[in-house]
């Protein structure tokens, strides 16, 4: 039972840095790694979540969260290729203003 607490706790902590980073950081692709961070929580969570009482694993949740991770993957793809669209036409990635640099600050 103290491995269950762990692995709460270490879903919980991996979503908080998630958020933390997609509300501070201003590039884009430090926001997808962020939104990627607490999808990576969420799956720990229902694999944690779904863990058998009676020592027979349920394959209904481990199948969600395969599922989950090829969308997750196709998403952050596809969330790529756009950010390389945006680059292209406008020279930056990130969420500056015209008069300000392309950098990051965090």
């Amino acid at each position: 039972m103290a491995d269950l607490g762990l692995y709460v706790f270490a879903a919980a902590l991996l979503f908080g840095i998630g958020v933390y980073g997609l509300i501070v950081a201003r590039h884009l692709m430090r926001k997808l790694f962020a939104i990627n961070i607490m999808g990576n929580a969420i799956f720990i969570l229902m694999v944690t979540a779904a863990r058998p009482l009676d020592g027979a694993p349920d394959p209904v949740p481990q199948a969600l969260v395969l599922t989950g991770i090829v969308i997750a993957v196709s998403a952050t793809a596809f969330a790529l290729a756009l950010m390389v669209r945006l680059h292209r036409e406008t020279g930056q990635v990130s969420l500056s203003a015209d008069n300000e640099s392309g950098g990051d600050d965090g």
